[in-house]
C-alpha cells in the first residue's frame, strides 16, 4: 500500500521511549500536589496540574511504541514466549523481591513481624499493592501475550480495516467514560477497549506515510497542545465544580490524553535529532529505561526522605529538579547493577 511505509531507522522510537520514561517520573513527582486541591495555594496546584497534564501521554506512548516495534514481526510462538515474555517476567520477579524486602525489613521491620503478617505483605506484591506503578507491568504482560495473535491479523489487514478497528476502539473507550456511560446503551464493545487499541494505534501511525501531509509537524504539535490544554482546563473546571480533585481527564483513555499521545508520537516521528550529545544521552537512557521504570519509585522515596521533593524550591522548580535527580540516580543505579552482572534481571 502506497501510504504504508516501514521506516528502517527506529531511533525516533528510542527518542519517544526516553521522553515517556522522563514523563513517568515527572508525573509521579507532580501527583501528590493534585490531591491537595483547595488545601494548597492555587498557584502550586496549577503548577502541578500543568506539569502533570503535559506528561499524561507517557503510558499510552509506551504502549504505542510496543505496537510499532512488535506488531510488524513474524513470530514462532514458543520462541516468542521464551524471549519476549521472559524479558519482562525475570526483571519483574527481581523487582518484586527488591520492593518486598524493602517493605518487610526496612519500612515494616519484618524481623519483628509474625510470619503470617510477613506472608500477607509479601503476597500483596502480586496484587501490585506493594508499589502502585507495577500495574503497568501486569498490563504489558497481558499485551505481550496477545501480540502473537493480533500480529497475524495486522500483517494481513488492509488500511481501512485498521482504521475500522481504531474507530470502534475510540467509540468503546469514549462510551465507557462516566460522562457518557449513564446515557448510552451498553453495546458491549469491551473486546475493542483497553490498551490493545494503543498497540494497534502505535503500529498504524508508525507505518502510515504522512510525508505528503503539509506541515505535519505543526499539525502534530497542535494536536498535542489541544490534548494538553483540554486536560489542564478540563481538570480544573471539573475539580472546581465538584469541590475536590477529579481525575477523569487524567485517565489514559480520555480523548484529551489520546490526542496528546497521538500528537507527540507523530511529532517525534517527523523530527530528526543531529546533536551528538543528545544522541549519547538518548542511547544511555534508552538502554536502561525499563530498569529506570522499576527503580524510580524507590529512588523517589529516598529523595523525599532526605529532603528532595517537588515542594522544595516550590513546585515550579522543585518538580523538574526532583525529576532530573531521580532520573540521574535511577539510570546510574541500573547501569551499575548491570555492570555487576545483573543485566537480565534488572531490566
Amino acid at each position: 500500500m502506497s501510504d504504508f511505509k516501514v521506516k528502517d531507522d527506529t531511533s525516533w522510537l528510542d527518542n519517544l521511549r526516553v521522553i515517556a520514561t522522563i514523563g513517568v517520573i515527572f508525573l509521579h513527582v507532580a501527583a501528590p500536589f493534585l490531591y491537595k486541591f483547595t488545601k494548597i495555594s492555587g498557584f502550586n496546584w496549577w503548577t502541578a496540574n500543568v506539569y502533570d497534564s503535559l506528561v499524561r501521554f507517557c503510558v499510552p506512548v509506551f504502549v504505542m511504541i510496543t505496537g510499532a516495534l512488535l506488531l510488524p514481526k513474524d513470530y514462532q510462538l514458543n520462541d516468542y514466549l521464551k524471549k519476549r515474555v521472559a524479558r519482562i517476567i525475570f526483571p519483574f520477579l527481581f523487582w518484586i523481591a527488591v520492593y518486598s524486602i524493602h517493605i518487610l525489613f526496612i519500612l515494616k521491620k519484618g524481623f519483628e513481624l509474625p510470619i503470617f503478617k510477613m506472608l500477607t505483605i509479601s503476597s500483596s506484591a502480586f496484587g501490585y499493592k506493594i508499589t502502585y506503578h507495577f500495574w503497568y507491568i501486569y498490563m504489558i504482560i497481558g499485551i505481550y501475550l496477545f501480540i502473537p495473535i493480533i500480529s497475524k491479523w495486522i500483517k494481513n489487514a488492509k488500511e481501512n480495516e485498521l482504521v475500522y478497528f481504531l474507530v470502534i476502539w475510540l467509540i468503546a473507550v469514549l462510551i465507557a467514560l462516566p460522562i457518557f456511560s449513564n446515557y448510552i446503551p451498553d453495546f458491549n464493545l469491551k473486546y475493542f477497549g483497553g490498551f490493545i487499541g494503543y498497540i494497534v494505534l502505535g503500529y498504524y501511525l508508525s507505518v502510515r506515510n504522512f510525508e505528503n501531509v503539509k506541515h505535519i509537524k505543526t499539525i502534530s504539535l497542535l494536536i498535542f497542545a489541544s490534548g494538553v490544554l483540554l486536560t489542564i482546563f478540563g481538570t480544573y473546571f471539573l475539580s472546581t465544580y465538584n469541590g475536590h480533585f477529579r481525575i477523569d481527564l487524567y485517565t489514559y483513555f480520555s480523548p484529551n490524553v489520546i490526542l496528546a499521545a497521538v500528537g507527540l508520537f507523530l511529532f517525534i516521528k517527523h523530527t530528526n535529532s543531529t546533536n551528538s550529545t543528545l544522541k549519547a544521552i538518548r542511547k544511555f537512557l534508552n538502554k536502561h529505561s525499563f530498569g529506570i521504570y522499576f527503580i524510580h519509585m524507590l529512588v523517589l522515596y529516598y529523595l523525599n526522605k532526605y529532603g528532595l521533593n517537588g515542594a522544595v524550591f516550590g513546585p515550579v522548580f522543585g518538580i523538574p529538579i526532583t525529576t532530573i535527580a531521580c532520573l540521574a540516580i535511577s539510570s546510574l543505579l541500573i547501569f551499575l547493577l548491570k555492570k555487576l552482572g545483573l543485566e537480565k534481571v534488572v531490566g
